[in-house]
C-alpha cells in the first residue's frame, strides 16, 4: 500500500454514513482445536465451553485450524468439525505454527505447510479459503512477502487479517501457572484483567481506526482456542454488548475492503492496522501499549500478589 494510494482510500471511505460505519467486533481464534490437558477443563470440555456460549449468545466466529495441535488426530479432528457443523468458519494456520520471520523456514516449506492444512479442513463443513499467517508475521524478506501473496492469491486463498489483535495467550498461560500449582486458586482476578485488557484493546484499535481510515470498521478481533476463553468468553461478548458494539461475522467484516489493503511495509507479529499505520509514517500516541504482549496486565496480576515476583 503506497501512501498516495493509501490516503485516497482513507479519504473515499469518509464519505460512508454513519449507519454503515457502526461499531461492530467479529470473534476469531487461532490455534485450535488444542488436545492439551488444561487445569479445569480437558479438550473436550474446552471446545464444548466455547461451542456452547458463542451458540448460546448467536455468535458466528471463525476457527483458523493448526494440524499438529489436535486436527491430525481423529478425536481432534471431530472437535474442529464440530464448529464448522455449529456454524463457524474453518480456516488454515498451517500445520506446525512455523514463523515465517525465521531464517530458519523457508517459502517453500511454509506454503508446503499451507497447502497440507487444507487438504485436511477442505474436508470439513464451513470450510472458508482463509489463511492467517502465524504470529502475524509475513515473512522476513520481501522475497517472502511477496511470495507469499502471490502464492494465496495463485490459491484463491484469503490473507485473514487481524486488525484487533490481543494477548490473551499470555493471560491464560499466567492462569494456567497459577492453576497447575494452586488449583483452587481465585479466577476473579484473571478475569478482571482479561476483560480490562480486551477492552483496552478495543478502544485503542477503534481509535486508531478513526484516525487512518476516518470511520469505524468492522474489527476483526484475534483469540485464541484456550482455557481463559473457555472460561471467560460469555463475560467478553457481554463486554462488547455494553460498550455499545455489535457482534458480526468474519464473512462480513472481511467484506470491508480494508481487508484487503497490503501494507507495504507491514510490522511483523501485530494488527493489519499498525501496518498500515506503519506503512504512512503515522505513530499513535500509545503506540508501545498496544505493541506489548500484556506486559502491563501481567505487571498488574504480579503487583496484585496473583503472580510470583519471578513470573514473566
Amino acid at each position: 500500500m503506497k501512501p498516495a494510494t493509501a490516503f485516497r482510500l482513507m479519504a473515499v471511505t469518509t464519505c460512508f454514513s454513519a449507519a454503515a460505519s457502526a461499531q461492530s467486533v467479529a470473534f476469531t481464534f487461532d490455534d485450535g482445536p488444542r488436545l492439551e490437558e488444561t487445569p479445569l477443563m480437558g479438550p473436550e470440555a474446552r471446545n464444548a465451553a466455547l461451542l456452547a456460549i458463542l451458540n448460546k449468545h448467536q455468535v458466528k466466529a471463525a476457527l483458523f485450524v493448526t494440524l499438529k495441535n489436535g486436527a491430525d488426530r481423529p478425536e481432534g479432528l471431530a472437535l474442529a468439525k464440530a464448529w464448522g457443523a455449529a456454524g463457524h468458519a474453518i480456516g488454515n494456520h498451517t500445520v506446525t505454527h512455523l514463523d515465517l520471520n525465521s531464517k530458519a523456514t523457508t517459502l517453500k516449506q511454509y506454503q508446503d505447510e499451507v497447502l497440507a492444512c487444507d487438504t485436511v479442513i477442505r474436508a470439513l463443513p464451513g470450510y472458508a479459503p482463509w489463511f492467517r499467517f502465524t504470529f502475524l508475521r509475513e515473512g522476513d524478506t520481501p522475497e517472502k512477502r511477496e511470495g507469499m501473496r502471490a502464492f494465496l492469491k495463485t490459491k484463491g486463498i484469503r490473507n485473514a487479517h487481524v486488525s484487533l489483535d490481543t494477548s490473551d495467550w499470555r493471560l491464560d498461560a499466567a492462569l494456567r501457572s497459577v492453576l497447575e500449582m494452586r488449583p483452587e486458586a481465585d479466577l476473579k482476578p484473571f478475569r478482571a484483567i482479561y476483560l480490562a485488557h480486551l477492552r483496552q484493546r478495543a478502544e485503542a484499535y477503534r481509535d486508531l481506526s478513526r484516525r487512518l481510515f476516518g470511520r469505524d470498521i468492522p474489527q476483526v478481533m484475534l483469540l485464541h482456542h484456550n482455557l481463559i476463553n473457555a472460561l471467560f468468553l460469555e463475560d467478553a461478548i457481554q463486554q462488547f454488548k455494553q460498550m455499545g458494539w455489535a457482534i458480526t461475522d468474519p464473512a462480513t467484516a472481511y467484506q470491508d475492503f480494508v481487508y484487503s489493503l497490503d501494507p507495504q511495509r507491514p510490522a511483523p507479529g501485530q494488527s493489519l492496522l499498525i501496518s498500515a499505520a506503519r506503512s504512512l509514517g503515522y505513530r499513535p500516541e500509545n503506540w508501545e501499549r498496544m505493541l506489548d504482549d500484556g506486559d502491563e496486565e501481567i505487571a498488574v496480576l504480579r503487583r496484585k500478589g496473583q503472580l510470583p515476583a519471578s513470573y514473566k
